[in-house]
């Protein structure tokens, strides 16, 4: 097991904490992530451009005018893309872009990303944040003091002073520990994890 520093909110170092080689310290392979991240991607597309054809225009079914001697083309059909308040022709319907991944790569990539910041020496952990308020200017003293900047937080409770103190300052995230994926992980440079939610991703990692 690797041994990382806990820090408190002042930056002073109150204990250690051992952090799994199985989920922190495996071989990042950039294909494995890279289809991760593209799944997670792509399954924010909604896809719900549509037009209706021809066979979901609602009109007569009754040919139009006689077939010969009037001088006009065969129209047979008030629904005809060719005519105003027909149907499309190839116009676009609705579809899911998501690309299925099975479990078991979800996971490793998980394992790589989180593996990819220890790799960096870009993963951090604090005890916790002791906001009795909703104060950003106490939050933005904090990190300035833990000098970390483009950061995720992790954390694994309802903290909900800390999820407002943060959401005015940019380039910082707070998510919890259910909500930890590849894409937030390899967005921003450092990982900041609270000392409580590194068991809850054991759990779900190991």
């Amino acid at each position: 097991m690797a041994a990382v520093d806990v820090l408190n909110s002042a930056g002073k170092k109150v204990s250690e904490t051992q952090l799994p080689e199985e989920i922190f310290n495996i071989p990042v392979r950039t294909s494995v992530l890279h289809q991760v991240v593209r799944s997670q991607l792509v399954s924010k597309r909604e896809g719900t451009a549509a037009c209706k054809t021809r066979s979901m225009v609602k009109g007569s079914t009754k040919k139009l005018f006689r077939q010969k001697g009037t001088g006009n083309a065969r129209a047979g059909s008030v629904k005809s893309p060719l005519r105003k308040g027909g149907g499309v022709i190839f116009g676009p319907s609705q579809r899911s872009y998501a690309i299925k991944v099975p479990k078991k790569v979800r996971k490793l990539a998980l394992k790589m990303a989180l593996s990819s910041k220890m790799e960096n020496n870009t993963i951090y952990v604090i005890d916790d944040f002791n906001l009795e308020a909703v104060k950003t200017r106490e939050f933005a003293n904090v990190l300035k003091i833990l000098e970390l900047s483009d950061l995720l937080i992790v954390s694994d409770a309802d903290d909900t002073n800390l999820l407002l103190s943060s959401r005015n300052i940019p380039d910082i995230k707070v998510i919890k520990t259910e909500g930890l994926n590849v894409v937030d992980i390899l967005k921003f440079k450092n990982l900041l994890l609270v000392e409580s939610s590194i068991n809850n991703i054991k759990g779900r990692l190991s």
